[in-house]
């Protein structure tokens, strides 16, 4: 890798912010309304990384359920309110992102008004300035490929010259189609403990600044 051309491309959900949880306990409040039960087990395989169109067709398979224009917004409203009291960004990220010296972005399978409202709850706002980069931009949400290769293309870097960090299996499995170097980031609250397959694992930001020592300032 060409560390001056090198672009470090972050997932946001689970990987910038600890934010599954409270996700996850969102459509459970809500769901459990409707008569839907979910485990974490359940919402792991099937809603992380995902976004809410793909969301709404899981339900609507499994259970039967159509998610309606009310149901997404009780579900924005329930969400808003813990990101509100409870959101955190995930451990050393400020650090980091503080001492990248190369270039980064944000790409996230979520809407621009849920990234923009979570960055300003964790005070990570200023490191993503004109640099974030949604499900909304591309045909093909995660696993498909499409929306890190957008983020490289309109941060000028070639694919295989970007680092992919994530915590989900569909950004993993994203970022490998892309020809991108891979990081699976097991940090956040939902998916601690929990064994993984993949080669470049993570559960702390110290070790990303010790495995890319070149890539921060001191």
């Amino acid at each position: 890798m060409t560390i001056e051309s090198s672009l470090v491309i972050f997932d946001c959900d689970g990987v910038l912010i600890d934010s599954e949880m409270l996700s996850m306990q969102s459509w459970q409040r809500l769901l459990e309304t409707y008569g839907v039960s979910i485990n974490a087990e359940y919402f792991i395989s099937k809603f992380l990384g995902k976004s809410m169109q793909h969301v709404e067709q899981q339900i609507h398979h499994d259970f039967g359920l159509t998610v309606t224009t009310q149901i997404k917004d009780e579900f924005h409203i329930l969400l808003k309110r813990s990101f509100a009291k409870n959101l955190m960004p995930t451990l050393g990220i400020e650090s980091l992102l503080s001492r990248l010296t190369v270039p980064s972005c944000l790409a996230t399978s979520s809407s621009p008004e849920r990234t923009e409202y979570a960055l300003s709850c964790t005070g990570l706002s200023q490191y993503f300035t004109g640099n974030i980069f949604t499900r909304s931009l591309v045909k093909n949400g995660k696993p498909a490929p499409d929306l890190f290769l957008y983020a490289a293309e309109k941060m000028g870097v070639a694919p295989k010259h970007c680092i992919v960090i994530e915590d989900s299996p569909a950004g993993i499995e994203a970022g490998i189609a892309a020809n991108m170097q891979v990081i699976h980031y097991t940090g956040g609250s939902h998916l601690k403990d929990m064994p993984t397959n993949h080669t470049t694992t993570i559960s702390h930001w110290d070790n990303f600044i010790q495995a890319y020592p070149m890539l921060v300032s001191d």
